[in-house]
């Protein structure tokens, strides 16, 4: 099965696919040849809300390619369950998140995860599990453009732990939320959150 890849960019979206994803929202197909990511990325200044596709027959070569002219930065977090099966969420930025942060040079990427959601959260994880999904976000700081790969985790914690938010991290509050009432949080979320939901079918 041929890899796919969804990148958003500010409010935009990029797909770069072997075939046409599944959507209601109309999509801008894109020639492969001759793109240039850093081109692409100029010219969404004055895009809004709007999705593109790069249809090809190897996503994965044509990503590689993309990521040759980006900086690429890694994060992790985690989707954490605790003993009532609710969902750990952070408000930060004034929308709800999930906790992740950069994988520190030399960490393994699974470690970072796990150090992240308890700094970032003041829990003690019981047990990380097997990867959920891989996002991808671009951004700019300092006239360079980063790609940043999230890779996320299952993990539980023991029992149901008061929550320390990370207020120096811009965390303002650190919840736990019940199945039935995450559709609620996404009314007020990053659309790649969504992504990481709806594979694990939360909604």
């Amino acid at each position: 099965m041929a890899q796919k890849y969804r990148i958003y960019i500010n409010d935009n979206t990029l797909f770069i696919t072997h075939e046409v994803p599944l959507q209601v929202e109309k999509i801008q197909q894109i020639e492969v040849e001759g793109f240039g990511f850093e081109n692409f990325y100029r010219n969404l200044k004055n895009s809004k809300k709007k999705n593109y596709l790069l249809l090809c027959k190897n996503p994965e070569a044509v990503f590689k390619k993309m990521k040759k002219e980006l900086t690429v930065i890694k994060a992790a977090g985690g989707l954490v369950t605790n003993a009532k099966n609710e969902f750990l969420f952070i408000f930060r930025n004034k929308k709800w998140d999930l906790p992740k942060g950069k994988v520190d040079k030399g960490e393994k990427v699974k470690d970072a995860a796990v150090r992240e959601v308890e700094e970032e959260c003041g829990v003690k994880i019981d047990k990380r599990g097997d990867r959920v999904c891989k996002t991808y976000h671009v951004y700019e700081m300092n006239n360079e453009v980063i790609l940043k790969r999230t890779s996320w985790y299952h993990m539980t914690v023991k029992g149901s732990p008061k929550l320390i938010p990370q207020t120096e991290e811009g965390i303002t509050d650190a919840v736990w939320i019940a199945p039935h009432e995450i559709k609620a949080k996404i009314k007020n979320t990053y659309p790649l959150i969504t992504d990481v939901l709806k594979s694990e079918q939360l909604l």
